[in-house]
């Protein structure tokens, strides 16, 4: 019995042309040839299990390394003297770093080389924590957060485009997909885990830790990651035109959105900013018109299952960023939690992700990553929903655990789900592009998530809003994030309806035909 990949460009007709395509120019600008592909799903090497390593390592420090910084937001404030919107700063500077250049991040790899580009970053990246952790000055730490989100804009889609560079699609390629984005979303999880335990010795902790992590992936990359051929590279080859205003539009639209809640969602800086970003992704969509080697190759987009699960990775990722940043200050500022309880609060959907590692891969070859994606979401609208229940007084069990649970569940069922949709059906040449779109979906829905919950909190406190049981502002921001969610459930149905009458329309292949 024959297992096959999840997503094919045979499941959705739109898919054609992705590969075709991308083939078409693959003599033109060629990384990562079947040379180095692993065909079998067993008996890999040493040398490959390390890889895997430190390619999802790199992920696992990204995903650590926003969490750990959040649970030491309380502690900072109180030394640096930062107020509630100022502390968000620490957060969105690395996702506007992260957001902004995360497109260009995963065509520099392609074009430039993947070794390349994700040693130089994680090089950057773990320099960057060093220096952050002894600077006493927050416009400092926000500037080297920001230096940190750029990094990681680079390692992420190069990391991604090697695995499946590497893993040849199907069963193999499911595994190590598996692996690689349970690390990632375990880094989230984890990341409430490591923070507590490290903001107990000190705040600075949990800004040095990635520092000699990343050195050690480092050195470990220098020795495992694949050289390929470098690509003949021309001026031809690159859209500088559509680097500038892909990076411009969406540094311009996640600075507009994170700096709103305090200038004003009507000021006229914050509408500038709206027109800024409009005008950029307009340029941006006619320069790639028009290229001969466009950044964004349009004909990419008219993917359903690429679309679906970009989309898909904005929610889920928006949702969870921004309900994580208020259940921080409520338990700590609210609730009076030391770093270390919230650390072991948040430990069961650590590990419920970290053991979902051994049957993912099983799981995506079996299940069709929509319907991963549609449990996954409702997993975490049921634990938003459930959080909303919350008193002083109630213990952990009643009030937090089930929504642990439910978050753990649905992290361990998304995050593999919808990075194995987006790269799926993508030629070789353009994985860093689908790698880079998808995790460009991921940040900048996490940095408008976080500033809309941050403006409403913000308000209501500003009108004297007394909330019943949870903070003022709260609730109404939760529900925003549960509603949210609802409608990337929905929008995950659709996809599996369309894609069952699809296959129901199709002509059965009669044998001799």
């Amino acid at each position: 019995m024959t297992v096959h990949s999840p997503v094919t460009p045979a499941d959705d007709p739109t898919d054609v042309g992705s590969r075709t395509e991308g083939e078409a120019r693959a003599g033109t600008v060629q990384q990562g040839s079947a040379a180095h592909e692993v065909t079998s799903a067993r008996g890999w090497a040493t040398a490959t299990w390390i890889l895997l390593v430190v390619l999802a390592g790199a992920l696992f420090l990204d995903g650590l390394d926003i969490s750990m910084v959040g649970v030491a937001l309380p502690s900072m404030g109180a030394d640096l003297g930062m107020d509630q919107s100022h502390l968000q700063w620490i957060v969105s500077g690395y996702v506007l770093g992260y957001g902004g250049f995360l497109l260009l991040g995963g065509r520099a790899s392609d074009l430039f080389g993947r070794r390349q580009v994700f040693l130089a970053a994680l090089a950057v990246f773990g320099v960057a924590s060093i220096v952050s952790a002894v600077v006493q000055v927050d416009a400092a730490i926000t500037a080297l957060r920001f230096v940190k989100g750029v990094a990681a804009a680079f390692t992420v889609p190069a990391g991604l485009s090697i695995i499946t560079t590497t893993f040849a699609e199907g069963p193999a390629r499911n595994r190590a997909l598996s692996i690689y984005t349970v690390c990632g979303a375990s880094g989230f999880s984890l990341g409430l885990v490591f923070g507590g335990l490290l903001t107990e010795v000190s705040w600075q902790a949990t800004l040095l830790f990635p520092g000699p992590v990343a050195a050690l992936l480092f050195l470990a990359g220098m020795k495992v990651i694949p050289r390929t051929g470098r690509p003949a590279i021309t001026w031809s080859h690159l859209d500088v035109g559509g680097a500038l205003t892909s990076t411009g539009a969406l540094l311009v639209l996640v600075y507009a959105v994170v700096a709103a809640p305090e200038a004003g969602w009507a000021a006229p800086s914050t509408i500038g900013l709206f027109v800024a970003a409009a005008a950029f992704g307009v340029a941006f969509v006619l320069i790639e018109a028009r290229h001969g080697n466009p950044l964004l190759r349009l004909g990419i987009l008219r993917s359903l299952t690429l679309v679906h699960a970009n989309v898909s990775a904005a929610v889920m990722f928006g949702s969870y960023v921004a309900f994580q940043f208020l259940v921080t200050l409520y338990l700590q500022d609210t609730l009076g939690w030391s770093p270390i309880a919230m650390a072991l609060g948040f430990l069961p959907a650590g590990l419920l992700v970290v053991a979902s590692a051994l049957r993912m891969d099983r799981v995506l070859d079996r299940v069709g990553t929509p319907i991963l994606i549609a449990v996954g979401l409702t997993a975490f609208v049921g634990g938003y929903l459930l959080f909303l229940r919350a008193q002083p007084g109630m213990g952990y069990v009643d009030f937090l655990l089930p929504t642990i649970v439910l978050l753990g569940i649905g992290f361990a069922l998304c995050f593999p789900s919808v990075n194995a949709q987006a790269t799926t059906g993508v030629s070789d040449d353009e994985q860093g592009l689908a790698s880079g779109l998808v995790n460009t979906s991921i940040q900048v829905g996490g940095a408008v998530m976080l500033a809309v919950v941050t403006a409403i909190v913000t308000s209501a406190q500003a009108g004297g809003e007394q909330g019943s049981g949870l903070p003022a502002g709260m609730s109404s921001a939760i529900v925003l994030i549960s509603v949210l969610s609802v409608l990337g459930v929905l929008g995950s149905l659709v996809v599996i309806a369309l894609r069952r009458r699809r296959a129901t329309a199709a002509p059965l292949a009669l044998p001799g035909t």
